[in-house]
């Protein structure tokens, strides 16, 4: 259902008249600060979001995890092998497909997932502080309910930046 817009909203009003607007200033004061919170432990916002998700989706293959984030296949396979390098995941043979390979967390994957979650957190407490625990919970609820129902968006590349 779209709204109506006033002809000439007042200038208050035109940098909030649309939700477009104020999903980017939102995501701007919450990416800004968790991206500088992550890389003070060498994470980026993809990166825990891919170790976030593994904490979900232990043992889940590459196309899976990808598919899951909305990720090209070969973003995903640089994401991986980033959290491998950082021994913070590690690719094993899938049980049931010798093609397949999942990928897992380690110890030390699981500790900075931790890590990394409470930083999201502190960030989402700074960012939202304004609404109330219950209205934080309808916004998540509203704001999934549109991405679910939002047309679909090309698979996001590396080259798009964090």
């Amino acid at each position: 259902m779209a709204t109506q817009s006033s002809p000439d909203p007042s200038p208050e009003t035109a940098v909030s008249e649309f939700a477009g607007q104020l999903f980017f200033r939102l995501w701007r004061a919450s990416h800004t600060r968790i991206a500088a919170a992550l890389d003070s432990v060498g994470l980026t916002p993809a990166r825990f979001g891919l170790l976030n998700l593994l904490g979900s989706l232990e043992g889940a293959n590459q196309q899976e995890l990808g598919s899951a984030m909305g990720v090209d296949p070969s973003t995903m396979v640089q994401l991986i092998d980033e959290l491998e390098a950082a021994g913070l995941a590690k690719r094993r043979p899938h049980p049931s497909d010798r093609r397949a390979r999942q990928v897992v967390l380690t110890t030390k994957g699981r500790r900075m997932r931790e890590r990394g979650r409470q930083m999201a957190s502190q960030v989402e407490d700074e960012v939202l502080g304004g609404l109330t625990q219950a209205q934080r919970r309808e916004l998540l609820k509203l704001l999934r309910l549109a991405n679910s129902t939002a047309p679909p968006q090309p698979l996001w590349r590396a080259e798009e930046g964090d």
